[in-house]
């Protein structure tokens, strides 16, 4: 499902960039919006959900970027090749030493603009080179590179294979492709790039880096097996449900939910198991489920300790120790001080 849901948030992002760049007519917007929060429930992917984002997304990979990688590959592999490409198209010139001359001083210009930071003219230089002589890999290598230090990891993937194809044997070209997906976020890829280039130099220490590096962010298709379900995202009804019901950055319920929970536990005011007032038992609150999680999410959250040093927390602890006994709801709802309290616990501490 992993798979699925990332190219789920790659569409949810692409929908929502083009909202925001004017690509959908303002008319269409809400349409639009519409249907994006349709996609995420229906596959529970809630792009608010940063934790969950950052677990699926493609980043520095867009839709676009991935899908522009594909029709150029696509083009490519349907060029015609082998007897047929031989039959129609003639076989090029080989170059000629005065092209090969040339296009070394334009790979040169091309080094020194790359040092230089002027990736554009780089680029512009080693493509000269290249039609003078497309023989060499090293003009497609060096393209590569000038490509991915400007953020064109698509066409710097092109050039990298364009390399492989045109000498097999030059190794800086699998780094080169290797690099360009890792920088897509194509991990996978990435590796296999790697891995082809210690297939004829296995010592690379820098093929091998990287290879470690790609291996270590791919994650196993399986280890979303034994993970929950994931909540689909709120819908609008649904999201103001959870707002009046107190839901607060814990997750802990709020006012409505904890009556509920208190008076099934015994705490609906002088009838429950336990001391004055319905308090139920130690053990009974221990083995309330509820209860068990309210309380760890405020401990971890600092909620807890916010909530001991509440002055209105020392006045009902002063109230029991006196014999008053734990309030009911009804006292809480009744008495400012103790709804505060109530408030306070029911929200989770969080902030």
């Amino acid at each position: 499902m992993s798979n699925k849901q990332r190219l789920v948030l790659s569409i949810i992002e692409f929908l929502n960039q083009s909202i925001k760049d004017g690509t959908v007519k303002q008319d269409d917007q809400e349409s639009l919006e519409v249907a994006i929060q349709c996609i995420g429930e229906a596959f529970g992917v809630d792009p608010s959900d940063q934790a969950q984002t950052d677990r699926l997304s493609v980043k520095p990979a867009n839709l676009l970027s991935i899908f522009d990688v594909f029709l150029k590959t696509k083009d490519k592999l349907a060029a015609p090749s082998g007897s047929a490409a031989s039959a129609s198209t003639p076989a090029p010139a080989a170059p000629s030493t005065a092209d090969k001359a040339a296009a070394e001083k334009l790979k040169a210009a091309g080094n020194a603009d790359m040092s230089a930071k002027k990736y554009d003219e780089a680029i512009s230089s080693y493509t000269k080179a290249i039609a003078l002589d497309p023989t060499n890999a090293v003009y497609y290598s060096n393209r590569a590179a000038a490509y991915s230090s400007k953020g064109e990891h698509s066409s710097a993937v092109l050039d990298a294979e364009k390399a492989i194809e045109t000498d097999p044997s030059f190794v800086k070209a699998y780094h080169r492709l290797g690099h360009a997906h890792y920088s897509l976020g194509d991990f996978r890829s990435a590796a296999d790039g790697f891995r082809r280039g210690l297939e004829i130099d296995p010592s690379n220490a820098a093929l091998k880096t990287g290879l470690q590096n790609a291996e270590a962010r791919i994650v196993p298709e399986d280890s979303f097996d034994d993970m929950p379900p994931l909540e689909p995202a709120p819908t609008r009804s649904g999201a103001s449900g959870l707002a009046g019901a107190g839901a607060g950055a814990g997750g802990a319920p709020g006012m409505a939910g904890m009556a509920d929970m208190l008076r099934n536990m015994g705490m609906g005011g002088g009838g429950g198991a336990g001391g004055g007032g319905g308090m139920p038992d130690l053990a009974s609150l221990m083995n309330n489920p509820a209860m068990m999680q309210m309380a760890q999410q405020m401990m971890g959250n600092g909620g807890l300790e916010r909530l001991m040093q509440n002055p209105n927390v020392a006045n009902m602890m002063n109230r029991m120790q006196s014999g008053g006994g734990m309030p009911s709801m009804a006292d809480i709802m009744a008495d400012p001080s103790l709804r505060d309290i109530a408030n306070q616990f029911g929200a989770g501490g969080g902030q």
